[in-house]
């Protein structure tokens, strides 16, 4: 051999020498190592990882079944709440058309006796100034009767009154 053909099998990679032994022995060395002391704590945290994001996913899962109950029970509730609130506001408009009709018989009944206190007074005031005309008449008459005779008349109210009241009712009668 060459000593050139020495050298070019030395620097040939192709060709195995005992280095490479070497490495495959450390490299499995390496794995082991990694096997033991590196990687059970990265698997450990790894798993606890897993079973934290499971965890949670649970207690989504269950969050969201829970807020889907609450909405349901709020919507419920928001439905009944609409109900009383109609029901009580018929309610009041009930009472208060009640009021209002009690209030207007109420109104209507003063109105009536208020009226008939009128009429009454109304009336009464009328009898009362007939009255006072049936003796402001008799007295006239009595006066004029007198200047028309030349004397005075002397004429007893009974009969005059009889005679106005015959007249004012449209029935006179004569007495000869």
């Amino acid at each position: 051999m060459t000593p050139s053909s020495v050298v070019a099998q030395e620097n040939n990679f192709l060709i195995p020498n005992a280095t490479i032994f070497v490495e495959v022995v450390l490299f499995f060395i390496f794995l082991w190592v990694l096997s033991k002391w590196v990687l059970p704590p990265i698997t450990k945290a790894l798993a606890e990882r897993q079973e934290t994001i499971r965890a949670r996913l649970i207690e989504a899962e269950e969050a969201k079944k829970s807020l889907a109950s609450a909405e349901a029970d709020y919507q419920r509730a928001l439905a009944d709440a609409r109900h009383e609130a109609a029901r009580i506001r018929e309610e009041a408009r009930g009472q208060g058309a009640a009021l209002i009709a009690d209030a207007r018989q109420r109104a209507q009944e003063e109105a009536q006796g208020i009226l008939d206190e009128a009429r009454r007074q109304i009336t009464a005031d009328r009898e009362r100034a007939f009255g006072e005309l049936r003796t402001e008449i008799g007295a006239i008459a009595t006066e004029l009767a007198g200047r028309v005779v030349g004397e005075p008349v002397t004429g007893d109210a009974e009969q005059i009154e009889r005679y106005l009241a015959d007249s004012t009712s449209g029935s006179r009668v004569r007495t000869d």
